[in-house]
Order: C-alpha cells, then sequence, then structure tokens
C-alpha cells in the first residue's frame, strides 16, 4: 500500500509539474496580453524619445498591445538603464537604448549600479549617423581638402559639441584622432549651443545629427563633407563616409537598440526580435526614419550581442588612448 501511495503521489506531481510547465508555455505564447513599458533613458521630446515613441507605436501594432513609452532621463542615460536592469524578466519593461550609454557612458562616469549582463539584447534598431559640417568660411570643399588644410595649420581650428562623451563629440574626437588633427575641443552645454557656435563662425567644424544638418547644408549656411557611419545614410545619400574617403573601417553614429531585462524567457526575445524586423520592413516606418534621419537596422539578439561588445571596446580605447574626461 505505501508503495502505491508513492506512485499515487508521483504521478500527481508529474502532473502538478506539466500542468505548470504548460501554463509557463501558454503565458509565453499569450504574450503580450497586457500594455509594455518601454523606457526611453532620454528626457522627453528629444530626438530619442521620438525615435522610441514611433518604434513603440510599431511593435504594439504588431503585437496588439499598447507600448507605453516612459522617459527616464539623467546621468548620460544611465538612470533608464539601470530601472530596466532591476525590472521583472517578464517582457513587461523594455529599454531602447543608445551607444552613448552602453558602449561610452562605462568608460567616462563613475561606476553604474548595473552591468550590461544585466541585461539582455533583443535587436538592433536603427543608426543616427553624423554630418561632420563645417562652416562656410572654411576653405575646404570636401574631407580631404578639410584635413590638408587642417594639417597645414595645427591649433587654429576648433570643433564645438554638445557636451563631453556624446556621439557628436566622440565623432569628432574620433575624426581628429583618426585624422591626425590638432584642433581644439570645445564642449558646450547642449547641441543647441554647440550649433549656434558653428553658424556664428566661433567653431569650424562640428559633426550634427542629420535632421539638423540636412536644412542648413541646403540653406548653404554649413557645408557638408562627410557622414560619420559606415554606410551612407538614405536621408543624405550624395554624402559619403569618411570610411570611403580614407579611412577604411571609421564608424561613428548613435545606434539605438532594444533590451529587456536579463533572464527574460528565450520566447518573449524571440517574438520581440520579430516584432522588430517585421517593423523596420514597412514602407511607412522606412519613411519616417528617412524623415528623422535614421536608417534602420534589424538583425538577431546575437548580432546586437556583438555590437555591443565591439562599441565598448573601440570608445574605451579611444578614451584611454585621447585622455578625454567626464565634464
Amino acid at each position: 500500500m505505501a508503495h502505491l501511495n508513492r506512485r499515487h503521489v508521483l504521478v500527481h506531481a508529474l502532473g502538478a509539474t506539466a500542468l505548470l510547465s504548460s501554463r509557463g508555455a501558454y503565458a509565453q505564447d499569450a504574450y503580450p496580453s497586457k500594455p509594455v513599458r518601454l523606457i526611453s533613458p532620454w528626457p522627453a521630446g528629444g530626438s530619442a524619445d521620438v525615435t522610441t515613441r514611433l518604434v513603440g507605436d510599431r511593435m504594439g501594432a504588431i503585437l496588439g498591445q499598447a507600448f507605453v513609452v516612459e522617459a527616464r532621463g539623467g546621468a548620460a542615460g544611465t538612470i533608464g538603464f539601470g530601472s530596466v536592469a532591476r525590472s521583472a524578466p517578464d517582457g513587461y519593461t523594455l529599454l531602447l537604448g543608445t551607444n552613448s550609454t552602453y558602449g561610452i557612458a562605462p568608460h567616462l562616469l563613475p561606476a553604474t549600479q548595473y552591468k550590461m549582463s544585466d541585461l539582455a539584447p533583443v535587436a538592433l534598431v536603427a543608426t543616427n549617423a553624423q554630418i561632420i559640417c563645417v562652416h562656410p568660411s572654411v576653405p575646404a570643399k570636401d574631407l580631404p581638402g578639410f584635413i590638408a588644410h587642417v594639417r597645414a595649420n595645427p591649433d587654429k581650428y576648433s570643433y564645438g559639441s554638445g557636451g563631453i562623451g556624446g556621439t557628436s563629440h566622440m565623432a569628432s574626437v574620433l575624426l581628429a584622432n583618426t585624422a591626425g588633427l590638432k584642433m581644439l575641443d570645445v564642449p558646450y552645454r547642449g547641441t543647441g549651443l554647440s550649433l549656434q557656435a558653428l553658424l556664428s563662425g566661433e567653431v569650424q567644424m562640428v559633426a550634427l545629427d542629420i535632421a539638423s544638418a540636412r536644412p542648413l547644408v541646403e540653406a548653404g549656411k554649413v557645408r557638408a563633407l562627410a557622414v560619420t557611419s559606415s554606410r551612407r545614410t538614405p536621408a543624405m545619400p550624395d554624402v559619403p563616409t569618411i570610411a570611403e574617403l580614407g579611412y577604411p573601417g571609421f564608424d561613428s553614429a548613435t545606434v539605438f537598440a532594444l533590451f529587456a531585462p536579463a533572464g527574460t524567457p528565450a520566447p518573449i526575445i524571440t517574438k520581440l526580435n520579430s516584432a522588430v524586423n517585421d517593423a523596420l520592413k514597412q514602407p511607412e516606418m522606412k519613411a519616417r526614419f528617412v524623415t528623422l534621419g535614421l536608417d534602420g537596422s534589424g538583425g538577431t539578439p546575437e548580432q546586437l550581442a556583438r555590437h555591443v561588445t565591439a562599441e565598448s571596446e573601440k570608445w574605451r580605447e579611444l578614451i584611454a588612448r585621447t585622455g578625454i574626461k567626464a565634464e
């Protein structure tokens, strides 16, 4: 009888385990069954916030649930990253972050309250390249001419940016370091101030995002020399890349990527990755991206993981070589 009872208990235990497993599988299959929080680690109203809302709207339409964007800016994006890293790994709190936080900030700021291993990569989303722009008074019509002129006039020219450690600043530092340019680095407290400095001729070069650069180039207020990303941007296809102009491998742009808390079930990561890739194929999404100066990416979680590692190493090495310090 004891043997039968033990057998009876074992059968019930196995049945309960199967039931729990089936419920877990059903929960993942039914995901998302409620609204999803999509954290933007930047202040509301900026280009990153606009991009996050566009991506959230498209993913929500594909997955049949609202993606509610929540702006959590501060500390170069690390506050938003930390909040998601500490969230439940159930797929209902996500992060659309940029490489200025996962690639640059860890090497400039004091230790953060999280590690990138606390986040699970979902998908690359988009690239927002910068355009190397110069004041019209600069006697150079293209990037090779500019480099030659600055080399012949060391310490006479300056570049501005919206602040130390931002992607505009790092693109300029990378160009100056790669091309051997002796220029004064002038960081301002905000991109608007650096733009005004360029327009007034206070500085001679700024790496501007495409949405800011395009109307100024078309109006003849600044001259576009090159795009900082590894490939030409659909928004300004006639502008060559720095890599094309003699510096193979040069790549510096704002990269948007989707993350979930580490431990999020693989089926949920797969479903989210599929939604991102489907959204990026939609003609209206592509058109909107071009308007914003974005180039859609996509790909697998593994590709994003490799990208995060490569970005971190690239900027760590540059920061160590140049001695850049946070403000």
